[in-house]
């Protein structure tokens, strides 16, 4: 009895913050499917009588939203491979390989975690400008390509590879790539599953650096061309829930997905970090 109690105050207290975070959620997918104006009713039904597709038919139609669902997905996949490639490389080379000023370099890299993102977007944009890339999807993607922060995750779960298993790799004649893609990558795939899960849903929802890179109409990624047709749709928030609802569906989906890599990737980056 006296372990019932607190039991039961937990999975209360747990089961209530779980229906206020559905709640919105739900009423989302309601009003994404009720008739134009019956979402500002008072007090505003949580699913409609008569439920229709329209709203998303006129988004996909009339509002092209597929074309900027498929340049959003373009985008973070591409951010996706490219991180997690160079990403466990560089996390690789820092944790196991021997170089002149390794540690030295590693501590400038922490080091700029602390410089905000918003100081460098302007050195950065004048760059890609000079580049020509202003206005192309190589323009989001390359800035993305590695972060300190993928390369740190990287570099602590490598340190935990035994240097032996490197070592007995190397006398039998296998070359750093072999070695490298043979043997570690296999290793520090829990943790490369973490890394990509969350590349992925960041590349997604960017917001900030793609408003400010991709100019044209036909690039716009899912998040800037909801945010501009928010504007001139104001008073349709049937027609934005759909939207907000499309933009959230492939995120649910990774993480629903790969939540399992994402939970035994954070477990074993604790364990052996």
């Amino acid at each position: 009895m006296k372990r019932l109690v607190p039991t039961l105050l937990v999975n209360g207290a747990v089961a209530a913050i779980a229906v206020l975070v559905l709640a919105p959620l739900v009423w989302m997918a309601g009003a994404s499917v009720m008739p134009r104006g019956a979402a500002q009713t008072f007090p505003p039904p949580l699913w409609p009588e008569q439920p229709t597709a329209e709203n998303y038919r006129e988004l996909f139609t009339r509002l092209h939203l597929g074309r900027y669902f498929l340049n959003s997905l373009a985008i973070a996949l591409a951010v996706t491979a490219s991180q997690l490639l160079l990403n466990s490389m560089a996390g690789y080379a820092f944790a196991k390989l021997r170089f002149r000023g390794r540690d030295r370099l590693f501590a400038l890299l922490l080091a700029a975690l602390v410089v905000p993102l918003q100081v460098g977007m302007l050195p950065l944009f004048l760059l890609l400008k000079q580049l020509g890339l202003i206005n192309t999807y190589w323009a989001v993607i390359i800035p993305s390509m590695a972060t300190i922060y993928g390369i740190f995750m990287v570099r602590q779960y490598a340190l935990s590879i035994p240097d032996s298993l490197l070592d007995a790799a190397r006398i039998d004649g296998a070359g750093e790539l072999r070695l490298f893609f043979s043997i570690v990558l296999p290793v520090i795939r829990p943790v490369l599953a973490t890394l990509g899960i969350f590349t992925f849903l960041g590349a997604w929802n960017d917001f900030m650096w793609p408003l400010i890179v991709l100019t044209g109409n036909d690039s716009y990624t899912l998040p800037v061309a909801l945010a501009i047709l928010s504007s001139e749709h104001v008073q349709d928030a049937e027609l934005m829930m759909a939207g907000s609802l499309v933009t959230m569906l492939p995120v649910l989906a990774v993480f629903a997905i790969l939540q399992r890599q994402l939970i035994g990737g954070i477990m074993a980056g604790g364990v052996k970090g």
